[in-house]
């Protein structure tokens, strides 16, 4: 089963409000989800992000794997740290 975490929508017509979910890939986008991780209003000025960081560490080191927005806003979270960032960091460097 692969895991994505994504957005779910919800609120009413033309007042989007986002819960940031861990589902199943093959689950409709306002369906059936395994966990909730947060939620995401962006009608608030600044947006609005609140997300357990526990838990979508925990998620995503086991595997399941975020959408381009969800990636952005668990970066401004402080959620997601980019693996080919501390990949980078560690690998030692070439020499000659």
């Amino acid at each position: 089963m692969a895991v994505k975490i994504r957005l779910k929508r919800m609120g009413a017509k033309k007042k989007p409000f986002y819960r940031i979910v861990a589902a199943d890939s093959r689950s409709p986008r306002d369906g059936k989800f395994i966990e909730e991780l947060g939620y995401f209003n962006p009608l608030k000025d600044p947006a609005e992000i609140k997300v357990d960081i526990e838990k979508a560490k925990k998620w995503i080191s086991n595997g399941a794997r975020p959408t381009d927005t969800v990636k952005a806003l668990l970066k401004k979270a402080g959620a997601f740290d980019a693996p080919s960032e501390s990949a980078a960091e560690d690998a030692p460097e070439a020499s000659e």
